[in-house]
């Protein structure tokens, strides 16, 4: 058996794996990220996980992308955030990679420690410091003993916040604190959750006002509605510079506080753990300037997702530079992964600013008209100025799809998968929220703004007039409120991503709205609708332009449209995609003490990318076994409603439909 490969060559390709919910593949070719994809952009579910000993579609994608197979790769980097040692994520009984064994060298990573890497690596910066912060990272028992130690004693602790330096190639952790397995944020289900982390105080805020606490996004827009009336010490307190995580807040909200219900409560609980966030942060960049001796900070977890805290660190941090990683959620982990498993071979770990997180494959013309085919879309003649005919359109009050280049890589939607519209009209914001998003009407919508024109609309005070990844909020400038209601929030910012060079396409269009209008900026939001990914593929993207309420979508340089005849799915014909199920009984335990008999199927579709196995209620077989390809959506409703009860009005049928849509189960055609 050969050794594994030790030197890491500037051709060599390293494979990076999240081994957690938002599970995420990456590949590095030498030192830069050649592609990079999360597993929810193919599968289209949300958050969707990956476990190591399983296939992925994201890692076929990336080696599908690159023209590589498993037999070229150099190193496989894995970051698991559970027990690295549960057989479930062991990488080397993962089929998809049996080719890479012995010659690729495996490295295993905790997870804070990875995204710790991942956002040193893109930094660009020499030195730095790192702070992670999230709900909850690796087990302390998983984890390199000078790291562990330094959490102090935590029964079966797992890792919540550290604190690390980059220099001369090596980490080294200052910092970690920890919190019991399992006490990040307690299960409940009814009031607030207690919680034990950082990411679990704001989680738990989440799951008490909307139900999930996964909407940390929510309550970050939710927070300047309300006052933060709460003080912080409900929340934590510092002891020994660590934090210390209160209980008493939780039995204060005992009972179940559901948006919208209960609005001011909501709002000040809200702007209160804004407030504490804040504060916590603060003090950490405090602690980590002091320790770390650096004046740069790299900031990645989950928690660098809000925006707000990020203006904070940036103005009142400590330090001359930051670089918030933009896939900051655990998807960047894939790309931290990677860069440790290169870094073990190569004697140190490089450090490339980025200037874009469009790791996506691109998709060719050929691929957009034959998806525009299938769904019978039209595309516009090529005669004329894209850029130009669709700065017309969003001037008279339209909305586009914007779909151009490789995805990004993370939650943010930066001029690749992005819908557009004119900031100018009021009732632009309304309109999105209700017509196309289905979100809650308080959520704001951020603003794209020519690189070299922004500080005349926004407020950068005396930092670096930069926000290219769309993570700072900065106010807007009073007088210039008026002119672009549309991205202004209620307390008068806006989460600001300013377009440079290396956003080509979209600064193009950018440059051509100005001309015309005066104004160098866009509202620009994800490709989605409110609960599902982003889009991927030119399919995902037309099948939304069917289903939501926007205007025209543009494809990589082709525009297309919905046929004036199609004015919903229902005069679509859907065809179901599956040829077998299996069927499942159990059961279970009821409200009532009984244990009705529950019913649901199986079946396994095929996705460009794979393979996918879905589960489903019982209750789709009739509505599929409707769906031939012969009938309209109109049609199948009539023979659903028949045996129904209560029948379904059509604006819920088309929800079902944009459901077995995106599983898989079934696709839209054109009629005859």
């Amino acid at each position: 058996m050969s050794a594994p490969i030790r030197l890491a060559a500037e051709d060599a390709w390293t494979l990076g794996l999240n081994v957690s919910h938002n599970g995420a593949a990456c590949l590095l070719h030498g030192d830069r990220v050649a592609v990079a994809v999360q597993e929810e952009r193919l599968t289209r579910r949300k958050y969707d996980r990956i476990a190591g000993a399983s296939p992925s579609l994201a890692v076929a994608y990336c080696l599908d992308a690159a023209g590589i197979t498993a037999a070229d790769l150099t190193a496989v980097g894995v970051s698991v955030q559970g027990a690295a040692s549960d057989e479930e994520h062991d990488v080397r009984l993962n089929p998809q990679l049996r080719r890479a064994w012995p010659r690729a060298e495996l490295v295993v990573t905790g997870h804070h420690r990875a995204h710790a890497y991942s956002a040193f690596a893109t930094s660009g910066f020499s030195e730095a410091a790192v702070l992670v912060v999230d709900g909850e990272g690796s087990p302390l028992a998983d984890l390199r003993a000078e790291e562990s130690a330094l959490a102090g004693i935590v029964e079966r602790g797992w890792e919540t916040i550290s604190g690390y330096v980059f220099r001369g190639g090596e980490i080294r952790c200052l910092f970690k604190e920890a919190v019991a397995g399992g006490a990040w944020m307690s299960a409940q289900r009814v009031g607030l959750p207690s919680f034990g982390s950082l990411g679990g105080m704001y989680a738990a805020v989440a799951q008490a006002i909307f139900g999930d606490p996964l909407d940390a996004g929510k309550v970050m827009g939710l927070a300047p509605y309300g006052m933060p009336t709460i003080p912080v010490d409900a929340f934590f307190t510092i002891r020994d510079e660590r934090l210390v995580f209160e209980s008493a807040l939780s039995a204060r909200f005992a009972q179940t506080l559901r948006w919208p219900h209960d609005r001011e409560t909501a709002q000040d609980l809200a702007a209160s753990v804004q407030r504490a966030l804040e504060v916590a942060l603060l003090e950490l960049c405090r602690r980590l300037r002091r320790l770390s001796g650096s004046a740069n900070l790299c900031f990645a977890g989950g928690v660098a997702l809000n925006s707000v805290a990020n203006e904070r660190i940036v103005r009142e941090g400590g330090f001359d530079a930051v670089h918030f990683m933009p896939a900051a959620e655990d998807s960047g982990v894939a790309i931290g992964a990677a860069y440790e498993a290169r870094a073990r071979l190569a004697g140190g770990c490089s450090s490339i600013r980025i200037a874009s997180d469009a790791f996506g494959k691109r998709y060719a013309p050929a691929e957009v008209r034959e998806a525009a085919a299938r769904v019978g879309c039209t595309v516009d003649p090529e005669s004329h100025d894209v850029f130009d005919a669709v700065a017309e359109e969003l001037a008279a009050g339209r909305i586009a799809g914007w779909f151009f280049g490789g995805s990004e890589f993370g939650p943010r939607s930066l001029g690749q998968r992005s819908i557009l519209c004119d900031a100018r009209d009021p009732e632009a914001k309304a309109a999105l929220n209700g017509r196309v998003k289905h979100r809650e009407a308080f959520r704001p919508f951020a603003p794209a703004v020519l690189a070299e024109h922004a500080t005349r609309w926004f407020d950068f005070g005396d930092t670096n007039p930069a926000s290219s990844f769309m993570l700072r909020v900065l106010p807007v400038r009073e007088e210039v409120r008026g002119l672009v209601p549309a991205i202004v929030h209620v307390d008068g910012t806006a989460r600001v991503q300013t377009v440079g060079e290396e956003r080509g396409e979209l600064r193009r269009l950018l440059m051509k709205f100005f001309e015309r209008t005066g104004v160098p900026l866009l509202l620009n939001t994800s490709f989605n609708v409110m609960g599902e990914p982003i889009v991927e593929t030119p399919d995902d993207a037309l099948n939304a332009l069917l289903e939501v309420d926007i205007d025209l979508c543009v494809i990589e340089g082709l525009m297309c449209r919905r046929p004036a005849a199609i004015a919903s799915v229902l005069d679509l014909h859907p065809r179901t995609t599956i040829t077998g199920y299996d069927l499942h009984a159990e059961l279970t335990l009821g409200e009532d003490r009984t244990r009705p008999l529950v019913r649901s199927v199986s079946y396994s579709v095929t996705t460009p990318f794979g393979a996918v196995e879905r589960h489903g209620s019982y209750g789709i077989i009739p509505i599929l076994t409707a769906c031939d390809g012969r009938r309209s959506g109109h049609d199948v409703l009539e023979i659903i409603n028949r045996t129904r009860t209560t029948p379904l009005e059509p604006d819920e049928f088309v929800r079902i439909l944009a459901g077995l849509r995106r599983e898989g189960a079934l696709r839209y055609a054109p009629p005859a």
